[in-house]
């Protein structure tokens, strides 16, 4: 009768429909088969994360409105390479996620989807971008009041090789005119090129080209057309130019800033070869313990199953059968008069305990084991 005295505008919950009922109980194994799964919106998108050799993926599981009618929606980021994953790299194409039907296992799917990555560890596709929240073109689904978004995953670069054959950046390749032929021009110094950033991150600053040059200002037009014709004058005149000179002195503060770099090298080259040695003694010690911990790892398996309940039960049962047949002969040699009655006496009764305790503690484990089966798995 409290329905009768509830408030005005309270009213009982509607309960859950068939297909309601199935989508729960589907969300139920997910959790229930994946304990780090994180739910992103109820009941309607979860992800996964993973770590297989040092990659971490994203497992993205978008459930639509009439699941578990309509299949889920799988998807993978960053983009990988894997033969269960399609072409662009994010949806999954198993065929387990295809057959889906009402009476499949969500949960067991997306176990053996991660058993197969385990199995065949998928490789990091060359692109990313950003998390696929709209796969397969479906328009997606409002988050209510948390708009989740993700920030971009940066690329992992793997085995990156350095050009030898172009080691100055593009912005160096640029064509240029071919510099005039001024006789003794081409043993001028190179000039770096103007940058912030040049290779190996070194910085320099071109000086500043003035607008005008005073020393040819006091000159005459004869003089000019005399340095024009005559290139020695040319290039004397090109060679006093303080920017040049200024080029030349930081060519060679740079060249003596590289032999200095060189010989502090040299000087570290033993240090990294013992480091480097080390290195190895470490690896093939470890290559050695790793050895020593499988073959104690396979010798513990051994004793786990040679202690189990089922062996127990049959070592019990095979020595409680062979103290029956000594207890037998001690009878056996008492009525043929080889054995004393005291002595019969003792060890019959030693022999008779010690089969009916066997038996006793025997059928406890087989009840143990009965009452284990109902709740585990078969031991």
């Amino acid at each position: 009768m409290n329905w009768l005295f509830s408030s005005k505008g309270s009213r009982p919950l509607l309960p859950l429909t068939s297909l309601q009922q199935q989508k729960q109980r589907q969300i139920d194994s997910l959790k229930a088969c994946h304990s780090n799964i994180s739910e992103i919106q109820k009941d309607v998108e979860y992800r996964l994360p993973i770590t297989i050799k040092n990659l971490t993926i994203n497992i993205n599981i978008l459930l639509p409105q009439q699941f578990p009618q309509d299949k889920p929606i799988i998807t993978v980021f960053p983009p990988i390479r894997h033969h269960l994953v399609d072409k662009q790299g994010t949806n999954v194409i198993s065929p387990l996620v295809y057959n889906f039907t009402m009476h499949s296992d969500l949960g067991k799917i997306v176990q053996n989807l991660l058993e197969e990555f385990w199995k065949n560890p998928p490789t990091l596709a060359p692109t990313s971008g950003s998390f696929p929240f709209n796969p397969a073109g479906r328009p997606p689904y409002p988050h209510i009041g948390f708009p989740f978004h993700l920030p971009p995953f940066s690329t992992q670069e793997t085995n990156r090789s350095v050009p030898v054959s172009d080691p100055l950046p593009s912005a160096y390749n640029t064509a240029k005119a071919a510099a005039p032929s001024y006789g003794l021009i081409t043993d001028l110094p190179v000039p770096v090129p103007i940058s912030e950033v040049g290779t190996n991150g070194f910085t320099y600053k071109m000086p500043d080209l003035p607008e005008t040059f005073p020393e040819l200002t006091d000159l005459s037009v004869s003089q000019l057309t005399e340095m024009m014709e005559q290139e020695e004058v040319l290039f004397e005149q090109f060679m006093s130019l303080p920017q040049l000179k200024q080029i030349i002195e930081d060519k060679e503060d740079l060249v003596k800033n590289i032999e200095e770099l060189a010989k502090k090298n040299l000087q570290m080259e033993p240090i990294l070869e013992s480091k480097r040695q080390a290195l190895l003694e470490k690896y093939e010690l470890l290559t050695e313990m790793k050895t020593t911990f499988e073959k104690k790892m396979q010798r513990q398996h051994e004793l786990s199953e040679s202690c189990s309940l089922s062996a127990l039960q049959a070592r019990l049962k095979v020595a409680a059968h062979e103290a029956e047949e000594e207890s037998d002969n001690i009878a056996e040699n008492f009525l043929e008069g080889k054995t004393e009655i005291d002595d019969f006496l003792t060890l019959f009764m030693e022999k008779r305990t010690c089969c009916h305790s066997r038996r006793a503690k025997e059928e406890k484990l087989q009840q143990s084991i009965s009452l284990h089966s109902q709740y585990h798995a078969p031991l």
